[in-house]
């Protein structure tokens, strides 16, 4: 029987992950790079997910003050080796992790959902009481 892929991540692989994120947090924020996309850029790593073997992780990233991400990602993935081996100094494992940069599209996603709760139809049904949101006869009709 195998795992499907909506299997919660264990402790481990949490544990795993937010040292990797500390790490990955302070090699960036030392800003030793030799690729000029990343020197002297703010990015943060606001998760990693590592896989259930701990073979892979895929950092969440973002980089600061507006500029474009997809080619610091593209630059962090290039500078995959310089990046875990400077992790593998900091995080005692048996085998570091094979690292994957992705954007981090949350903060988009949190930005959305607070639009669509703003929107004055939402904002009413969201201020009625709770007790009338239920009642299928309390809501006024012909209101698409």
């Amino acid at each position: 029987m195998t795992a499907g892929p909506s299997k919660a991540a264990s402790q481990r692989q949490l544990r795993v992950g937010e040292e990797l994120r500390h790490a990955l947090a302070t090699v960036m924020g030392r800003s030793e790079f030799q690729d000029p996309r990343l020197r002297d850029q703010a990015i943060t790593v606001t998760e990693v997910k590592v896989s259930p073997d701990l073979k892979q992780a895929s950092a969440y990233v973002l980089p600061l003050g507006g500029l474009e991400a997809g080619p610091t990602v593209e630059a962090l993935n290039h500078a995959t080796g310089f990046l875990r081996g400077q992790v593998a100094r900091m995080v005692k494992l048996r085998h570091t992790p094979r690292l994957v940069f992705v954007i981090d599209h949350s903060f988009e996603a949190a930005e959305r959902m607070e639009t669509l709760f703003s929107h004055p139809k939402v904002r009413r049904d969201l201020d009625r009481p709770a007790d009338s949101r239920h009642d299928p006869g309390a809501g006024e009709q012909g209101d698409n």
